[in-house]
């Protein structure tokens, strides 16, 4: 079979890596892709998100399934748009339809599904630019720290946390009437404080069943010991060591298993990947957040923990067999470390060549945000690369990853040291 995968950072380069080692796949396809996945496939130069592109690439190149790699095509309803076209309707789209997506594109919405069916979340309200001063109020009800989160998709940017209640009010403010974060932030969430430690938990549904992937832990500021700017994600590790067999049992009866039958309950027909943003409180989990697609930089460290054949997955997926597929899984720790540009997440640097791919040994280099120019492979995005490896343990996989970074080079190279750091 053919796979289109839609994307271009180190998530879809992660997902070809492993397509296209399957024997089902004749060929893998990614648009638009990067320097990284011309070694994987080919790359089709398009928007994922002009629908009538997508449709003439995968008429013309006779694709048999779609991989949607990010958030933003499925909150624009490319599923739906499959769905109702003639030429396309029998093509399996593997990501939830526009209502499903909502889970990630609202956090409001969200919300609402997880009061509806009773699955653990920090208590909320949500406010319009109408209702500065009940915003102003419910601050006042809460202890700090505070969490402000646009309402819409702010690409991970959009949540603040703030440690001074005249400080949250200003930000309210901010973002309700100044759209610090565009039209994400037309509607903000305000939340109370959990205090605990996160991780991630990734299922794959058919609509009917599960699979559970393996879980992950991400670490999203820009500066050692967790300070400094969020990011889309600093680097990864598999398995999460305090997530021990009882809590994890937790995860799939008070969350997984509400979820998927919330999904069914409320008529949200849901085929793809749900990602669990979760907290261990005193040894419960609460959601912090669904994503309706694989992290990033979180399948890099999960994928390739997957032994099963990725295509077959995706098959029994399409076809509703989840319930009769094994997933199995290597039992190694894997860990991924980010390269960034010099000034990211904020204004940021791309153009430099990049040298020292060539010498890489025992790790996988997943390009995230690269483009090839006159033969040579340059940074074209924030993030740049992701460097993963395996190891009987986190710290070993760490070292690994950390050895080869030495042989990388772009100027103004950038990462944190300190991956795993509070485990």
């Amino acid at each position: 079979m053919k796979i289109l995968i839609l994307g271009s950072g180190g998530r879809e380069c992660t997902l070809a890596w492993k397509l296209a080692q399957s024997e089902k796949v004749k060929k893998v396809f990614i648009a638009p892709g990067n320097a990284g996945t011309i070694e994987l496939g080919e790359n089709i130069s398009l928007d994922p998100n002009n629908f009538e592109e997508v449709k003439k690439a995968v008429l013309s190149k006779d694709i048999d399934m779609v991989i949607v790699g990010p958030e933003d095509p499925l909150v624009n309803g490319i599923h739906d748009f499959f769905l109702l076209d003639e030429e396309l309707k029998n093509i399996p789209v593997i990501g939830p339809q526009k209502e499903g997506a909502q889970l990630e594109g609202s956090k409001e919405y969200a919300k609402r599904f997880m009061s509806r069916h009773h699955i653990p979340t920090a208590k909320y309200k949500s406010f319009t630019a109408d209702f500065l001063q009940e915003g102003y109020d419910f601050l006042d009800t809460l202890e700090a720290p505070y969490v402000l989160k646009a309402d819409g998709l702010a690409a991970g940017k959009g949540v603040l946390i703030l440690h001074d209640l005249q400080n949250a009010k200003d930000e309210l403010k901010e973002m309700l009437t100044n759209q610090k974060f565009g039209a994400a932030s037309a509607k903000v969430v305000i939340e109370e404080f959990l205090d605990g430690i996160e991780m991630s938990s990734f299922v794959l549904t058919d609509g009917d069943n599960y699979v559970i992937l393996p879980n992950a832990k991400d670490y999203k500021r820009i500066g050692e010991g967790d300070k400094g700017l969020n990011t889309g994600g600093m680097g990864a590790i598999s398995p999460v060591p305090f997530a021990d067999k009882e809590f994890l049992t937790k995860v799939e009866e008070r969350i997984i298993k509400p979820t998927i039958n919330g999904f069914k309950k409320d008529n949200i027909p849901y085929v793809g990947f749900v990602f669990i943003g979760l907290i261990k409180v005193n040894n419960e989990p609460f959601v912090i957040e669904y994503n309706v697609r694989m992290g990033d930089p979180e399948t890099e460290v999960v994928i390739p923990r997957i032994k099963s054949d990725l295509a077959e997955l995706f098959i029994a997926t399409a076809e509703k067999k989840l319930n009769q597929f094994t997933l199995e899984t290597d039992k190694r720790s894997a860990t991924t470390v980010m390269l960034v540009s010099g000034g990211y997440p904020e204004a940021y640097e791309k153009g430099k060549e990049i040298i020292g791919l060539d010498q890489i040994e025992n790790s996988l280099v997943f390009h995230a945000g690269t483009s090839q120019k006159e033969g040579k492979i340059i940074s074209s995005g924030g993030r740049v690369l992701a460097v993963t490896s395996f190891g009987n343990n986190f710290k070993e996989a760490l070292a690994q990853s950390y050895q080869n970074i030495e042989k990388i080079r772009f100027d103004k190279m950038n990462f944190r040291k300190d991956i795993g750091f509070d485990l």
